[in-house]
């Protein structure tokens, strides 16, 4: 904190992030200075042959260059452990070191030249030994400067001259207005242009049409917007995250009151619900998961599914039912009859087409349920990754039953794709033509579970006894009012601190809102905060209690912000200055607050002394959106939101369940018996 600018431009690199890669370096640059001085030794007079004058000269200028870098390298692993995150002061001469140590680089690339020349050449008469050793030191050499050259990359900000004008003292106060706003929109255009070009990169593989263009313009803008008004470099981010964690855990470990544990009752009425939706989850996160085709079956099933489809690939399956899309090997149909158990004969549809806005999904017959059962697909492409990140709002207004409506762009277009396969295709009206008395039930699972729960507010006029299961859904999806309109035939099932259940873009800021503060008011070196933040997450223990400009601060202080965390936020942020005057859940202009779909089942883990523990226990609770309106910090956020995890969770649940009532069943055998 900040980026360091050196060169007369700003890299996504902090003063006090040379800790680790200097120490790094210097271990590797230690080994190999002793092991040429000994080597050196060892062969001293073994240098009397035809080319030995010139191996003789690179191995002891070389140890003379290693030295000195050791001395530079050393020098700016101290300097970096100075100081806290806002405090750089103490490492003010820290460019000056790398000034130096870059200076050095430019003799040991030359001398790597020389080298390579020198074992290069055949006219070298000496000791194969000798040779090998000046071999392996060049190519060392190589390595290292290949691996400064791509670190130099990675760290290179395309906007670090940009922002290092913009964020110049002075600069603002000469410029006119007219000047200063014409300076801020270029710098926002570049930005967004900078953005929309790695996202083009990133998806240079998928072909790109009208739709992609727009896409790739509109998250660019997304990005620009989260990430223009701070200051952070990723291990401030990654520092900051770990920091959350700890403080978030110390909360949660404190005892709570009588009434915060009484709140938590359920009248019994209520349990029934829940037991009977947990049951009839468990049973329809299959077909949600099923939709995702052989991907999830092979990574569920890592030794056997391979052999399992391979015997079914070649066989010719029923063509009473239509397929979209490439399944050549029949791949994705057979894993989705294993992971279903239904038959051929259950389908009425499936489509593996996939495209922005256009996702997967299948049409079955499931009898055990007597449902017509809709399943969309969630993330596994590209193209699903754009839908996902298509955040913007757009109106979905339900004629005579609920006006004005908010709701998440890329996914309402995508719920609109499979509405008019389903209703244009005559694909519902097929199906309910070979089961007319079926009732319609439409799940999913991530991207897809948000889709369905979209697609069944569409469908529901037309269809009012359907029922819908989003498993793990995002979170930024519906408004207030379809929120609370869906809660009648909607179910949202959420497991423990599900990263994707809580992502929003008022959440994201509030998140970057309390990274920004936690990380500007730690009194500690960055180094110390990742090297106990990794400890912690790995094997645990009790959260470190590190002090902080916040400890004793009155609660009227703590709302406004203080001069380190003002130093992390760029001049002019509109964002951080909402923040300032809102509240976290108070969604910032642009992006009003979405909220999970319908009635929502959260269900958690107990709580084991063990840090990992393959033996995991769950309990269930109905919960409100409202509990999922902050990002959760934890080694699970994302492991909770994979489809394996919820139905192991689902399955865990109904299990017990029903071993519980085995047990009751028998007890009372026993007591009628006596």
């Amino acid at each position: 904190m900040p980026g360091m600018v050196m060169f007369g431009r700003r890299w996504a690199i902090a003063s006090d992030d040379f800790v680790f890669p200097g120490a790094f370096e210097l271990f590797i640059r230690m080994i190999w200075w002793v092991g040429i001085l000994v080597l050196y030794s060892v062969h001293k007079g073994k240098f009397n042959c035809i080319g030995g004058g010139l191996l003789h000269s690179y191995l002891l200028v070389l140890l003379i260059l290693l030295a000195a870098i050791i001395c530079a390298v050393s020098a700016i692993v101290c300097v970096s452990m100075q100081g806290t995150i806002s405090n750089p002061g103490p490492r003010k001469s820290l460019p000056k070191l790398l000034y130096t140590r870059l200076g050095l680089y430019i003799p040991e690339l030359v001398w790597a030249i020389v080298g390579a020349v020198s074992v290069s050449d055949t006219d070298v008469r000496c000791e194969r030994t000798v040779v090998n050793v000046v071999f392996g030191t060049v190519i060392a050499s190589w390595i290292i400067i290949i691996f400064t050259i791509v670190a130099v990359v990675i760290i290179f900000d395309p906007l670090g001259g940009k922002k290092t004008l913009y964020l110049a003292d002075d600069i603002n106060r000469n410029l006119e207005s007219s000047q200063s706003g014409q300076l801020f929109y270029n710098v926002k255009k570049t930005a967004t242009r900078v953005w929309e070009t790695r996202i083009r990169l990133l998806c240079c593989c998928i072909m790109q049409d009208d739709d992609h263009r727009v896409a790739f313009t509109s998250i660019a803008e997304l990005f620009r917007t989260y990430f223009s008004d701070t200051d952070l470099v990723p291990s401030d981010i990654a520092a900051g995250l770990t920091l959350l964690h700890q403080e978030q855990d110390k909360v949660e470990n404190c005892p709570k009151e009588p009434e915060e544990v009484l709140c938590h009752s359920h009248p019994s009425h209520v349990t029934d619900d829940l037991d009977i939706e947990l049951e009839n989850a468990a049973h329809y996160m299959q077909f949600a998961a099923a939709a995702y085709g052989w991907p999830y079956y092979i990574y569920t099933n890592p030794f056997t599914a391979l052999c399992k489809l391979n015997g079914d690939c070649c066989r010719n399956s029923p063509t009473d039912f239509d397929i979209i899309g490439g399944d050549r090997l029949n791949f994705h149909f057979g894993s989705i009859l294993k992971i279903t158990g239904l038959q051929y004969r259950d389908f009425i549809h499936i489509s593996f087409h996939n495209k922005i806005f256009e996702i997967p999904f299948f049409v079955a017959l499931d009898h055990k349920k007597e449902a017509i059962v809709v399943a969309v697909r969630g993330t596994l492409s590209f193209e699903d990754l754009l839908t996902d990140l298509s955040v913007e709002c757009e109106d979905l207004t339900l004629e005579d039953v609920l006006e004005n409506g908010f709701v998440h762009k890329g996914i309402t277009q995508a719920a609109n794709y499979i509405y008019r396969r389903l209703i244009n295709d005559g694909i519902l009206n097929k199906a309910f033509t070979i089961a007319p008395e079926y009732k319609l039930v439409i799940v999913g699972h991530s991207l897809g579970g948000g889709t369905a729960s979209i697609l069944a507010i569409m469908l529901r006029n037309s269809f009012p006894t359907l029922r819908c299961y989003a498993f793990s859904p995002p979170g930024g999806l519906l408004s207030k009012s379809l929120a609370d309109y869906s809660k009648c035939f909607i179910v949202s099932v959420i497991v423990g601190k599900d990263l994707v259940a809580r992502l929003s873009m008022p959440n994201m800021e509030d998140l970057k809102r309390r990274i920004v503060r936690i990380v500007a008011n730690c009194n500690r070196p960055k180094y110390q905060i990742l090297l106990y933040g990794c400890w912690y997450e790995v094997f645990g223990g009790d959260p470190d209690n590190f002090p902080t400009e916040l400890d004793g601060r009155s609660q009227d202080a703590l709302t406004q912000p203080l001069l380190a965390e003002e130093s992390l936020m760029m001049h002019r942020s509109p964002s951080y200055n909402a923040l300032a005057d809102e509240s976290p859940l108070d969604a910032p202009p642009q992006y009003p607050h979405l909220y999970l779909p319908g009635k929502i089942i959260h269900i958690v883990e107990e709580t084991s002394s063990r840090r990992w523990s393959s033996d995991v226990k769950y309990t269930a609770r109905w919960s409100k959106e409202t509990a999922f309106s902050n990002i959760l910090i934890s080694p699970k956020m994302i492991t909770d939101h994979m489809p394996d995890v919820v139905l192991k969770a689902l399955n865990n649940l109904t299990e017990e369940k029903a071993s519980c009532i085995t047990c009751q069943i028998e007890g009372d055998f026993h007591t009628n018996t006596v």
